[in-house]
């Protein structure tokens, strides 16, 4: 009762962790797709429209270019005047400044009190004539302003720029006004500068709206489309006037906005659509594929790579900075190839099309020419163990994209005069960003815990430091599981399981051995120290290295699916030597099956049962007498016959025509190692003695 409780609280938390992860798949994925209305059709002048008959979905203006509306708008600019206002307390607090120096100061630097006066009757004079600060003088010379507006008593007067002084020009004029009566040395001693100071003040506000009126008389557009109106059709020239048009109408179509009840129903309507495609690549994993179905990290990479594409897709369109065709979709097809399976990858790219293409005005296109690259990058990459596949398949897709793209042309243009050289540079591109798959497989592995044919070859690497250190301290050991991985590897790719991952796993299933190489027979040499022991200890000894390699694995971060063919290599086998001379000691008593087994569990996998047979099958073959065609065949048929007896297959998905294949092939493996062959005749005497003569 208890285990049917268990199994229906893991079966309704399965269910809730699929709900989730569907649910959060599609808010995701919804939440970055456009709302509103935009514009997504890729053009450029003097080249053909690619798309059908274009009508105009509302009324806008038809804009001028910016070249155009800057040219008119700069040349109405030379009308402008700024405003300015007289401060009057300027002349008021520079004159009393005036008066209070002389009497601390001044009185001791000038001769004599005309000096005072006269400076006095300048400054008035100046500030009666207006002057402006520096950076103000310089800014409406470089601007070409010609004339200001000057506010005074409420009125608003036009004066040219050249009637003012600026403060450099006030200080001037005040030494040389009359130099003949008053030194210019002497004047210059007191400082003239302290005294002047801009008294018209320029009017932000005034100025901003004398600009705006101004600006306001320039016309932004130079026409009209009506709602309906035909603007371009397929295979016509986008010639200048047709451009302004069409950027007409995506300025307008992406500032017109949406009402909330449009957008309601946008929503509404993108839910069920990604909604639908989600549950039906469910319903494809429940039916077909139900070890990914049933698997966590499988269902997390699936859906955060249906997630990244479309998103980005959605991005690109609504900032419409670069072409779509430039995104690599194929990259997510090759991801899921290398992990998973091809036809899985193919479905959930067939998804991510779907998706990527619901804000494409134009997505047959689109859609076509993307099934058809992913579908050769599936097929063209069976498994990645070296960079060239890459750049093999890069190749294979760009070329796809081109011939297909180039076929639907001829089609619709029938010329080759008119062909879109641009969209090939997007397809070379989207090779190139394909390339970026390679570093993407670590983040992927490191993220979801799965393990690529890359990171198998490189651990295969004999410098590796667990191989290293086991060619060392455990030499026969190391030599068994070279022996081994070849035999497993070519047993694995007879029955078309992973070759790549069988090769690896037996190089590593044997790393607990390294702990104590000595009471393995392979690592012996004329020493036994198993004499020394009990039965059930030499027992523990050989069944912990199977748990010292588990520790070892997660000691030095080997993957999780190496790891498994180290806890299976034996299954819950027991240790059979050890267990049948126990029991020969011992006739009469019930023994402890427990002390003599292995603790599992039995493979689960084709790739951890063709390990186990060959791993029996190597290590049972140096035990033979002689190696004869007969005594080898007995052997494999032997041991893997008793292994089905014991029911170690029955957890993985192996059938009988597997096993019959491995055996055949672990025959004729062994055969070649052990140089079988036929004996060759003794030449007789007679014939001897007559080549002696």
């Amino acid at each position: 009762m208890r285990l049917k409780d268990k199994e229906k609280r893991l079966s309704v938390k399965n269910l809730l962790y699929k709900f989730l992860i569907f649910a959060i798949t599609v808010i995701i994925i919804v939440y970055f797709l456009p709302k509103e209305s935009s514009f997504n059709y890729q053009f450029e002048i003097n080249r053909p429209w690619r798309y059908g008959m274009l009508q105009a979905s509302f009324d806008f203006p038809i804009y001028k270019n910016e070249d155009q509306v800057k040219k008119e708008q700069d040349s109405i600019m030379l009308m402008y005047q700024p405003y300015y206002t007289v401060d009057k307390n300027v002349e008021k607090e520079m004159v009393n400044k005036l008066r209070e120096d002389y009497d601390k100061t001044l009185k001791t630097i000038l001769p004599n009190r005309d000096y005072l006066n006269y400076i006095e009757r300048t400054l008035r004079m100046l500030y009666q004539e207006g002057i402006i600060s520096a950076t103000d003088y310089d800014q409406l010379k470089k601007d070409s302003v010609h004339s200001i507006r000057l506010v005074s008593n409420n009125t608003a007067s036009s004066f040219p720029v050249g009637q003012f002084y600026n403060t450099k020009q006030a200080y001037e004029q005040m030494l040389a006004l009359d130099s003949v009566h008053y030194q210019k040395y002497i004047l210059q001693q007191c400082d003239l500068n302290n005294y002047i100071s801009a008294n018209l003040v320029f009017d932000q506000e005034k100025s901003e709206e004398a600009k705006k009126d101004l600006l306001s008389n320039v016309s932004w557009a130079n026409g009209y489309v009506l709602n309906g109106q035909k603007i371009i059709d397929r295979g016509e020239i986008v010639n200048e006037q047709t451009y302004n048009i069409l950027e007409s109408f995506r300025k307008e179509s992406m500032n017109r906005s949406t009402t909330v009840k449009e957008k309601r129903l946008t929503i509404l309507g993108q839910l069920l659509f990604v909604g639908i495609l989600l549950a039906s690549f469910m319903v494809y994993l429940e039916l077909f594929r139900k070890d990914y179905y049933q698997n966590k990290r499988a269902l997390a990479l699936l859906f955060s790579t249906i997630i990244i594409f479309p998103v980005i897709s959605a991005i690109v369109l609504q900032h419409n900075f670069i072409s779509v065709y430039i995104i690599p979709y194929a990259m997510s097809a090759l991801m899921i190839r290398i992990f998973l399976d091809s036809r899985t990858a193919l479905a959930a790219q067939l998804v991510i099309v779907l998706i990527s293409s619901i804000s494409l005005h134009n997505p047959y296109d689109f859609i076509l020419l993307q099934a058809v690259a992913s579908m050769a990058a599936i097929y063209s990459l069976k498994e990645l163990s070296q960079r060239s596949q890459l750049f093999r398949s890069a190749f294979i897709v760009v070329l796809s994209y081109a011939l297909l793209y180039l076929s639907i042309e001829l089609i619709k243009h029938d010329s080759i005069t008119n062909l879109n050289v641009g969209m090939y540079m997007y397809f070379v591109i989207n090779g190139i960003l394909l390339l970026f798959t390679y570093p993407f497989l670590y983040m992927i592995e490191k993220t979801f815990g799965f393990t690529s044919n890359v990171t198998l070859v490189e651990m295969t690497n004999i410098n590796n430091p667990l191989l290293r250190e086991m060619s060392e301290v455990a030499p026969g050991t190391f030599q068994h599981s070279l022996q081994m991985s070849n035999l497993a590897a070519a047993a694995a790719d007879k029955i078309g399981a992973n070759s790549q991952l069988v090769r690896t796993g037996a190089l590593y299933h044997d790393i607990g051995k390294t702990a104590n190489p000595a009471f393995f027979t392979e690592n012996q040499t004329g020493v036994n120290p198993h004499k020394a022991l009990t039965y059930e200890q030499s027992a523990q000894i050989i069944i912990n290295h199977v748990i010292d390699g588990a520790k070892l694995a997660d000691k030095h971060g080997l993957p999780e699916v190496i790891k498994n063919f180290i806890l299976t290599h034996h299954g819950k086998g027991v240790t059979k030597y050890f267990y049948i001379m126990y029991q020969n000691d011992h006739p009469e008593e019930k023994i402890d099956d427990e002390k003599f087994r292995y603790p599992g569990p039995n493979p689960f996998t084709k790739e951890q049962a063709v390990l186990m047979m060959a791993d029996s099958v190597e290590a049972a073959s140096r035990s033979l007498k002689e190696y004869t065609e007969e005594s080898i065949s007995n052997l494999v048929e032997r041991i893997i016959d008793s292994q089905v007896a014991d029911g170690y297959f029955k957890e993985c998905p192996i059938t009988f025509k597997d096993i019959a294949d491995v055996k055949e092939l672990f025959k004729e493996k062994l055969k070649t190692m052990y140089h079988t062959r036929i004996s060759y005749p003794e030449l007789k005497s007679s014939t001897t003695e007559k080549k002696e003569k």
